[in-house]
């Protein structure tokens, strides 16, 4: 949003005219977007239980709601909106507990890229994930919903975090009732990954796979093109705040184009109110409109041969931003903020 091109254009026609002839409500035009993944959760659409069917393999965030949220095909969606019916093969479940404190300017998007390095990009494959342990009980929910959005990334049918107070109190703040929802004391896993994040710093999955991870101190001093904050992954009020913590009174580097996308309007409007918008702006960054934008390659950032980015989002599968000739690197806001104003990856922690 707004369309790049006609092609684009022309599909936002047809879902407008459709929308609008089958009297759909919930259709969020230019003014009240935002990335679907991130509008679901922001408007109260998913709350504990539910059955979430979307199509596009992100809409696994949801789950991080306590709900069994799942990507399916766009053919398979149009059968769906059709007969109200869908055949799903109940997955085996895969328990992550993940214990430890973390260390500063560390958090779920680098729990999460070391819980893929764990299991491997096709760990969790048509598994449900769900997550435990003291580090996940501590994580609110913008960081929960990282978690389960990058349960895709490990293969994952669905990625879920059990309902508790904190859950609630996000439900309550949506004008939503409150509902816990755990797993059953004798729930059978078929396996259990435990994860000691205890001191853990940044880490940063390197090109061409999000399971090919390393401590940020062994690829610091990478030169970077692009330094990207956005997507469904990494563009809530808290991913700009942590951005903003790191550009406050600095400049990005002259080599550095930097792209800050938030990951609907609702969040833009609150980063306006914030002056984050002033801040990125003051340091040479570029703010835009809520969009998935660069992360497929889409649009607003798209990278040219041989260039490099370093990025919130979720792959980086060659050709994923643009060229099969760019490569993209992984981490968190604070990592790639760091790294902007470097020009190379940078550990936030001593910036």
């Amino acid at each position: 949003m707004p369309p790049p091109n006609e092609q684009i254009a022309r599909m936002h026609q047809a879902i407008r005219e459709f929308c609008w002839a089958h009297g759909i409500e919930r259709f969020h035009d230019l003014g009240d977007h935002g990335i679907i993944h991130q509008l679901v959760v922001e408007r109260g659409y998913v709350h504990p239980g539910m059955l979430v069917i979307g199509s596009d393999s992100h809409t696994n965030m949801a789950g991080a709601m306590g709900a069994f949220a799942a990507g399916i095909g766009v053919t398979e969606t149009a059968a769906v909106m059709a007969t109200g019916k869908l055949w799903l093969k109940v997955p085996e479940t895969l328990d992550v507990r993940i214990e430890g404190r973390l260390a500063a300017r560390t958090g779920a998007k680098d729990v999460i890229l070391k819980v893929i390095q764990t299991t491997g990009d096709d760990g969790a494959a048509y598994k449900a994930v769900e997550f435990h342990g003291d580090t996940v009980r501590g994580f609110p929910m913008n960081e929960r919903f990282v978690l389960s959005n990058m349960t895709t990334e490990m293969g994952a049918k669905a990625g879920m975090i059990p309902a508790d107070a904190t859950t609630g109190r996000y439900l309550a703040s949506l004008g939503l009732e409150s509902m816990a929802l755990d797993a059953d004391p004798d729930a059978h896993y078929l396996k259990t990954f435990d994860v000691d994040v205890g001191g853990m710093g940044p880490q940063v999955a390197c090109p061409n796979n999000p399971a090919n991870v390393k401590p940020i101190e062994d690829v610091a001093g990478t030169k970077i093109d692009v330094a990207f904050v956005g997507s469904c992954t990494n563009a809530r009020i808290e991913d700009l705040r942590a951005t903003a913590e790191i550009l406050k009174g600095e400049k990005v580097s002259p080599r550095v184009r930097m792209i800050i996308t938030p990951a609907s309007q609702a969040i833009y409007r609150m980063a306006m109110k914030e002056r984050l918008v002033d801040v990125f702006m003051d340091a040479g960054a570029t703010f835009t409109s809520s969009t998935c934008g660069p992360c497929f390659g889409g649009h607003m950032g798209v990278l040219a041969p041989k260039e490099v980015c370093i990025s919130s989002t979720n792959r980086n599968y060659p050709g994923r931003m643009g060229s099969p000739e760019s490569q993209v690197y992984l981490g968190s806001p604070y990592t790639v903020a760091a790294s902007a104003l470097h020009g190379e990856i940078t550990d936030p922690r001593g910036a």
